[in-house]
């Protein structure tokens, strides 16, 4: 495999209604459904359905919603050789509220997500000779995130870490095993400790991380595209347009395009590039991986972003 995911695996609880219910408020929604989700699965399959082989270290609960989440991943094309069943617990989930504007609130009870131990990490090693990137996210257990970085930075794996949800309270340790960081505005502004709402403010909170040992920040801003900071280049990632449908996967959608393109062999501002192609191209669909584009689709929607502006 090209790419290792260690990381969580939920099922996504969905409700959709015209607006975010107020504290102590109760709305009438207009649908529910169920969604393979979590942000390592997300990016699992984000990888894969671009084409690259991608292998998945987790864990699922004993429970009907864990069959139907592996069921989703292999599906996808995500090797799940390695993904553990917990006998001690349920599936992780997520109850996610999406309004009419496609803004959405998360809460997310861990489950066999909250398992993560030594012996993922186990799992994890005999796979690091064949990987060439490593992605993290902070849905697992923060000592198991940071053996796992360890882990493959000694084996020479790029490290790819998705500060989210977000937490000030990151060792010192696991910056000096992240090749590249990838925080939105919120979560880099948790990190530094101050507000991050722009390109000076991202500049100087991408210099704070690279003190601490990171080697590349890429903070997303939203609307605005990205800044990517490295210690050899600085460069702005311009957003797609597209009308926006769901943005509940548009990270995720992100770190897949950027480390796929990373293992194919591409540049540091090719991959970004294509990383915020696969960002725009998931939030016009709805759900979570349901959203997550093909190699096929990303080829069309470049093909005719290109085509229009050559006419422009």
């Amino acid at each position: 495999m090209s790419v290792v995911v260690f990381g969580s695996i939920n099922m996504d609880l969905v409700v959709r209604a015209p607006r975010l219910p107020a504290p102590g408020e109760t709305l009438m929604g207009h649908s529910f459904e169920t969604v393979p989700g979590g942000k390592g699965a997300n990016q699992a399959v984000a990888v894969a359905r671009l084409g690259i082989a991608t292998e998945m270290i987790g864990r699922v609960g004993h429970d009907a919603f864990g069959q139907t989440l592996l069921q989703g991943l292999q599906a996808s094309g995500v090797g799940c050789n390695r993904v553990l069943i917990d006998q001690t617990t349920h599936s992780g989930v997520a109850v996610i509220s999406v309004d009419d504007s496609s803004e959405n609130t998360i809460i997310i009870v861990p489950g066999a997500n909250g398992q993560i131990d030594e012996v993922d990490i186990n799992r994890l090693l005999p796979v690091l000779s064949q990987a060439k990137v490593l992605m993290l996210q902070l849905e697992v257990p923060l000592a198991a995130v940071t053996a796992a970085a360890k882990a493959a930075k000694a084996a020479g794996v790029t490290v790819l870490l998705d500060p989210a949800p977000a937490r000030a309270d990151l060792p010192d340790e696991l910056y000096g095993y992240v090749d590249l960081i990838t925080p939105n505005q919120v979560e880099t502004s948790q990190l530094v400790n101050f507000p991050v709402t722009d390109l000076a403010a991202a500049e100087k909170a991408a210099a704070v991380l690279h003190q601490r040992g990171v080697e590349t920040v890429i903070t997303k801003l939203g609307k605005r595209g990205a800044l990517c900071l490295s210690r050899e280049e600085t460069f702005e990632i311009p957003v797609f347009p597209v009308n926006a449908v769901d943005t509940v996967a548009a990270g995720d959608a992100f770190n897949g395009g950027l480390a796929a393109g990373l293992a194919a062999g591409m540049s540091l501002k090719q991959a970004a590039t294509q990383a915020a192609a696969v960002a725009a191209l998931s939030v016009t669909k709805a759900g979570a991986q349901p959203s997550l584009p093909t190699k096929e689709d990303l080829t069309v929607f470049l093909s005719n972003r290109h085509s229009n502006a050559s006419k422009d």
